[in-house]
Parts: C-alpha cells; structure tokens; sequence
C-alpha cells in the first residue's frame, strides 16, 4: 500500500528532514513558503488547519501571522510530529494530530484556510484529498497549495531532473543516510500534476477563484484557491 510506505519513509527520514530541505533546495523552500504568506491575509478567530505538516515550518509561519487564530497541524507520519512537538512548544494557539488527509477527522465546514505544503505529491489519490479539503473547509474559505512542479522550459526541465533524479538520493545518503527514501521523492515530484493539471483536477472538485504563482522558473508553484459561498 502506498499509504504505508509514505508513512515509513517520513518516520525514517524524520530526524534529518528540516536539515535536507535547506540543502536540497538551497533553502529556496523558505523563499517560495514567505512569498506565499504574503498573499495569505487571517482574521481573528480563524480557524486554519496545516495538511501534511511534517515538521510544523508552515504551522508556526501560520500560527506567527496572528495570535488569535487557532492552528491545527496534521500529519500522517509519528515521528514527523514529535520532531513538530519539540518546536511549537511556545505557541499556545497550535494543536497537532496525527490523521489522514484523505480522512479528515473533522466535521463539514471546519475551516477559514487550509494549506497544504509539499505534502499533496506524497499522498495517494490527490482527488480525494482535494474532496476532503472542500468537505471540511467553510464556505467562502481559501485553500492553498505549495507544491513542487515541473518546469515548462524544456531544458530548465532537464536540469531539474538530473538534480533531482540523481543528486538528491546522493545527498539524502550522503548527509541522512537515506539515498532509497529521496530517490522515491523524486519520483513522486516527477510523476506529479503539472500546474494546469493540478488547476483543473481542483476545478472540478468544486473550487473557484484559482489562481496559480510559479516560483524559480516553475521548480515549485502555489495554487490559491476558494469554497464557493453558496455551498
């Protein structure tokens, strides 16, 4: 099953992650993540809910914004969230559980944001987990997207492959000793939705208003979306 081997590999990786990112991306993930906060606006009393969220970076990005919002992290993977548990232990406005994205434990209409980071290549149906966003985001409510994406320039495609395809499982080994665990990122960053693909699969799950910003020359891309108010 898919689902279990994500989970495995975040727990293996989990120790070693926030270190990973900042050498694998040259640190541009915190670039592309405070370029996407600056168009994300939270009003007192929102409730906002972090998908996928790994080690709490966007959560305490969230949770910094505005003190009054309450922020719910979810992740699937258990060591993911005690690296998470050690972090936010200063924000009394974050809650963190362990779930399922594509089972949300929350009732219909929950939500004022919700964000998903890097996190929606990894899970098993995109479609369900996009219908899972809708049912418990409340209508009117904003649904972000940072994910990595496929450049469109042929050869600014090429080099992203061969960095990603092949120098990134070298790092993973070399600095986390888990060359298997990043080569398998690569593959679900090289088989995901382009930006248009992705647009058009939340369109159809019911979101409108979608707006997508690519980021290094269509590396990364976040999609803004909404819940219609009549629903």
């Amino acid at each position: 099953m898919k689902d279990n081997k994500i989970q495995t590999i975040f727990n293996t990786i989990s120790k070693d992650y926030d270190q990973m990112n900042d050498i694998i991306s040259f640190k541009q993930h915190d670039i592309w993540r405070k370029k996407t906060m600056a168009e994300i606006f939270l009003h007192d009393d929102d409730c906002v809910l972090d998908l996928c969220c790994g080690t709490g970076d966007w959560t305490i990005q969230l949770a910094e914004v505005n003190k009054n919002v309450d922020v719910t992290g979810l992740d699937f993977s258990e060591n993911m969230l005690e690296v998470a548990k050690d972090k936010v232990t200063q924000f009394e406005n974050i809650k963190l559980i362990q779930g399922d994205a594509m089972e949300l434990p929350f009732d219909d209409n929950s939500f004022d944001l919700i964000t998903i980071g890097f996190g929606l290549r990894n899970l098993p149906n995109y479609k369900q987990a996009l219908i899972e966003v809708f049912r418990v985001l409340k209508p009117g409510g904003q649904f972000v997207i940072l994910e990595t994406s496929n450049p469109s320039n042929k050869i600014i495609a090429k080099l992203f492959n061969i960095y990603f395809g092949k120098i990134m499982p070298l790092f993973g080994q070399l600095f986390a000793k888990s060359g298997e665990e990043y080569k398998w990122l690569y593959e679900s960053t090289r088989d995901f939705l382009s930006k248009e693909e992705l647009k058009d699969l939340m369109s159809t799950t019911g979101f409108i208003n979608i707006k997508i910003v690519p980021h290094n020359m269509g590396m990364a891309a976040t999609h803004f979306a909404h819940k219609p108010l009549n629903d």
